[in-house]
C-alpha cells in the first residue's frame, strides 16, 4: 500500500481556491480577515485567491462591514450568475432541463415530451434538450448534471439499467462530456431528488438523515445518511420500485412480477382506474398518451370520480407499505414524497400515512414524519445541479 505523496503546488492552489470560495459562498457577505479565520489560511494567501476570484467574476465586493476600531473591512459575496449548470431530469414522461445558477435559482426551463421514445431515440432527445439549453445560456455552463431513472454507476456516469427507457450499459456521462466538452455528473433521479430535498426543502435546522421517495412513471427512493447521499455498494440503494409487493402480480418491464411500480406508479394508477371504471359501468378517463391518461385520471379524481379515487387510494396503500419497510429498516425520522403522483393531495397522503402507521413498528411509526415535498417540479433538476456544483467547485448548495 502506497501513501499519497506531498501535494503539488497546483493541487495546493486548487485546494485553497475551493476553501476560500466555499467560505464566501456559505458565510458571505464576509471580509477577507474572516475568510482567513474560517479557513485557517494566511491573510496573504486569502488576498491572492480573492484577487483571482474577483478577476474571474466569481465574487464581488459588496460594501463595508462594521469596524472593530480600525478601517471598516470590505465584504465579499458570491455572484450567483457567475456560473450556471445545466440540470436534467430524465425520469418522467417529459424530459425536462434547466439552467441553474450557483444559488440554486432556476433561470430557464425546457421540456420535451418523450412520447414513448426509448433506446437511441430517447438519447437523441437528451441531446436536443441540452442543445436548446445551451442556446439560451448567458455564460458558458460549469457542466451538466443529470438525474436519470435506473441503476447508475456514479463513478463513470454509466446507466447500468434503466427499465423504462431501455438503456443498458449506456455511458451517458461520457457521451455528454465528449459531445459538449463539459464536465458531466450522472445520478439516479430519486437520489438526486433526495439531495435536493435535503439541501433546499426544509425549514429550520437541517436534519442529518432523510428519505425521499419519488413516485411518477417509476418509483424509487433516495437516502441521505449523516448528511451524505448514500448510493449503496452497487449504486442501487433505494430501488424499491422493483421490489415485489403482490404475489403473482402483473408483469413488470424489469422482468419481474408484482413490483411496486405495477400497482403504485402513475401509469399503474391510470390503468387500474380504467379497469375499475369498466367494472362500475362508467366511461374510463383516458388520454392519447401515457402522460395524458394519468392527467385525465387526476382530473377525474379531483371531480369526485369513484374509479379514479379507488385507484389512487389503492396505490397509496402500497406506497404506505413500502414506507413502513423503510421505517423499520432505517428508522429515519423524516420521509419526503415527491413526484407527479403526490398531486392526488391530502387524502392520498393521509392514506399513505395510515397504511405506514398500521404496518410499521408502533413506536417508530409514530415518530416518523411523512410529508409531500415542496420543490416540484424542479426537484431532480436541483439535485442533479447540486451534485455537479459540489463536485466541480466544492460548494455545498444551500438557501
Amino acid at each position: 500500500m502506497r501513501l499519497p505523496g506531498k501535494a503539488t503546488h497546483r493541487q495546493t492552489r486548487e485546494h485553497n481556491h475551493r476553501l476560500v470560495l466555499r467560505a464566501v459562498y456559505e458565510f458571505g457577505p464576509i471580509s477577507r480577515a474572516e475568510v482567513a479565520r474560517s479557513t485557517g489560511l494566511t491573510r496573504t494567501t486569502v488576498s491572492d485567491v480573492v484577487t483571482d476570484l474577483l478577476d474571474d467574476g466569481m465574487v464581488e465586493e459588496v460594501g463595508r462591514g462594521p469596524s472593530s476600531g480600525g478601517k471598516a473591512p470590505i465584504l465579499l459575496s458570491i455572484i450567483g450568475d457567475a456560473r450556471q449548470v445545466i440540470g436534467l431530469d430524465l425520469g418522467e414522461a417529459v424530459f425536462s432541463g434547466a439552467l441553474v445558477n450557483l444559488h440554486g435559482e432556476v433561470r430557464r426551463v425546457v421540456e420535451l415530451p418523450v412520447d414513448g421514445r426509448d433506446g437511441d431515440e430517447a438519447l437523441a432527445l437528451v441531446f436536443r434538450l441540452v442543445d436548446e439549453l445551451l442556446a439560451d445560456a448567458a455564460v458558458s455552463p460549469l457542466g451538466i448534471g443529470v438525474g436519470t431513472p435506473g441503476l447508475v454507476d456514479a463513478r463513470t456516469g454509466t446507466i447500468l439499467w434503466a427499465v423504462n427507457l431501455q438503456w443498458q450499459d449506456l455511458p451517458l456521462g461520457g457521451l455528454l462530456a465528449e459531445r459538449y466538452g463539459l464536465p458531466t455528473n450522472v445520478a439516479n433521479d430519486s437520489q438526486a431528488a433526495a439531495l435536493a430535498e435535503y439541501t433546499f426543502g426544509g425549514d429550520g435546522p437541517r436534519q442529518a438523515n432523510l428519505v425521499t421517495i419519488k413516485i411518477g412513471r417509476g418509483i424509487g427512493a433516495g437516502l441521505v445518511l449523516n448528511g451524505t447521499l448514500f448510493q449503496g455498494d452497487g449504486f442501487g440503494a433505494g430501488e424499491i420500485g422493483h421490489v415485489a409487493v403482490v404475489d403473482d402480480g402483473a408483469a413488470c418491464r424489469c422482468g419481474g412480477f408484482g413490483c411496486l411500480e405495477t400497482v403504485a406508479s402513475s401509469r399503474a394508477i391510470a390503468a387500474r382506474a380504467a379497469v375499475i371504471a369498466v367494472e362500475l359501468g362508467s366511461a374510463p378517463a383516458s388520454g392519447a398518451t401515457e402522460e395524458l391518461a394519468f392527467e385525465a385520471v387526476l382530473a377525474a379524481y379531483r371531480a369526485g370520480d369513484p374509479a379514479a379515487r379507488t385507484a389512487a387510494l389503492e396505490a397509496a396503500r402500497y406506497i404506505g407499505r413500502a414506507v413502513a419497510g423503510l421505517i423499520g429498516a432505517l428508522n429515519i425520522g423524516r420521509i419526503v414524497l415527491d413526484g407527479p403522483v403526490t398531486a392526488f393531495g391530502d387524502e392520498w397522503l393521509a392514506t399513505v400515512r395510515d397504511e405506514a402507521g398500521r404496518r410499521a413498528f408502533g413506536l417508530l411509526g409514530r415518530d416518523t414524519e411523512i410529508v409531500v415535498g415542496r420543490l416540484a417540479p424542479n426537484v431532480v433538476v436541483l439535485g442533479a445541479s447540486a451534485l455537479l456544483i459540489t463536485r466541480e467547485l466544492g460548494l455545498s448548495l444551500s438557501r
